[in-house]
């Protein structure tokens, strides 16, 4: 059992090696790919339009 763990670490450190030997590897999570995708541009999404209050006899709805 204890070589199992062993050379689970050790292939986990070689991936993680040649993975950032390759290039920019991000393990930010899944801002890294849309960043990339728009050129590392930071965009901010649309603000909501207000939502206007519905008139006094409308029925609510379900």
């Amino acid at each position: 059992m204890t070589k199992i763990i062993i050379a689970f670490v050790a292939l986990a450190a070689v991936v993680l090696f040649v993975l950032n030997q390759g290039g920019h590897v991000d393990m930010g999570g899944e801002h890294a790919a849309q960043e990339s995708m728009k050129g590392g541009e930071k965009t901010e999404a649309p603000a909501a339009a207000p939502v206007a209050p519905a008139p006094a006899g409308a029925p609510a709805k379900p």
